[in-house]
């Protein structure tokens, strides 16, 4: 398995969806960790979050075991501020919505730090 350090950086906000796309499509989870800060949060499975590097590496084994097909996903305006950015996608799988708070680096490229691949609808309460 290759450093973190040594796969391909995600030098606009937007290139970290497309580099996760690539790399969930050739099963390659490190390759996905990569993506992400050493202490990020992600919003899943559904209901919880996956918190640290190593962690989500770790659920991206399992996830990528099943070998899911990824479509690339046409992103939406990326909002940047001060070197933090929020991207986003509309999921064509009926995840309702994707998004992902990014922060650039030292070095230029960008690193996830939150990220929650799916806002489900949430069912109304009849009372």
């Amino acid at each position: 398995m290759p450093a973190y350090e040594d796969y391909e950086k995600a030098m606009r906000p937007e290139d970290v969806t497309r580099l996760f796309v690539e790399r969930s499509n050739a099963g390659d989870a490190a390759g996905v960790a990569a993506l992400y800060e050493e202490d990020a949060v992600m919003a899943y499975p559904p209901g919880s979050t996956t918190v640290g590097r190593e962690a989500i590496r770790a659920l991206w084994e399992k996830v990528l075991a099943a070998r899911p097909r990824f479509e690339p996903e046409e992103p939406l305006p990326t909002l940047v501020a001060d070197g933090i950015a929020l991207t986003a996608t509309p999921p064509k799988d009926g995840a309702g919505a994707r998004a992902q708070v990014v922060r650039r680096r030292p070095d230029g490229s960008w690193l996830r730090v939150l990220d929650r691949p799916e806002f489900l609808p949430v069912e109304p309460v009849e009372g």
